[in-house]
């Protein structure tokens, strides 16, 4: 049995905007599932495919507060790219953000709802990942969260260290899920978080079953009778377990 990583939930005011915003961002285009769920998904790619990481927008009553725990990083292939990428993003709405970076080659930015992300400098590893280069995490113990990930689902460990941990499909294709040491901790539920699907024909209560042993809890959010599980990891960033396909 193996789970894999296929979109990212982010909490939005208004899941239209932000789901339009992100779909102008990646050349992506948007669907719509049902009032107040805006899905965005590459052109032409079949549901879910291990090439990408897909969003899913989700309408929220409740305002953004703290920095977002999770967010994603933009590819770019020359500092030609990497600036215009950055006068687009303004142009669509995102604006600068101040996270702590101080002098670092990448841009920290916000979409429309102040969703931190960044625009990277070209970098060798995300040549072929697409426009999303990877899903970041904050976390304590990067060694810890790869620990739990990998066997949580069937991505493979790239780098392991007390800094950093890195993982990507073991397809060898679309973004990577990083896990980064941050000196702060969480705080409220995570405004964006990650999505798990069990592959056709496993038991998704046998999966959360097996997610448990590992070290994920169960969370409560108010989801009420929902066909998915809502878990969290050793860190208590949540996440979803969606029904096999």
């Amino acid at each position: 049995m193996a789970t894999r990583l296929v979109q990212i939930a982010m909490n939005a005011r208004d899941d239209t905007a932000v789901g339009r915003f992100w779909a102008e961002v990646l050349g992506w285009g948007i669907d719509s599932e049902e009032p107040g769920v805006t899905n965005v998904e590459p052109l032409g790619l079949p549901y879910p495919d291990p090439s990408a990481v897909f969003i899913d927008v989700l309408s929220v009553p409740e305002p953004k507060t703290v920095k977002n725990r999770v967010h994603v990083d933009l590819a770019t292939t020359s500092a030609a790219h990497q600036a215009e990428l950055v006068a687009r993003l303004r142009a669509l709405g995102a604006a600068p953000a101040d996270v702590g970076q101080q002098d670092v080659p990448w841009t920290v930015m916000a979409d429309p709802e102040g969703n931190e992300f960044c625009v990277l400098e070209p970098r060798e590893i995300y040549r072929d990942t697409g426009p999303m280069a990877a899903v970041v995490v904050d976390c304590a113990d990067p060694r810890a969260m790869a620990r739990f990930w990998g066997e949580a689902m069937d991505w493979t460990p790239h780098e392991v260290t007390e800094r950093r941990a890195v993982l990507r499909s073991a397809k060898g294709v679309g973004p990577y899920l990083e896990f980064i040491r941050t000196p702060d901790t969480k705080t409220v539920k995570n405004r964006v978080h990650l999505d798990l699907r069990p592959y056709p024909g496993d038991d998704q209560a046998a999966e959360a079953a097996r997610l448990r042993a590992l070290g994920a809890t169960d969370v409560d959010l108010g989801q009420g009778d929902v066909p998915w599980t809502v878990l969290a990891d050793p860190e208590g960033n949540e996440f979803c377990l969606l029904t096999p396909r």
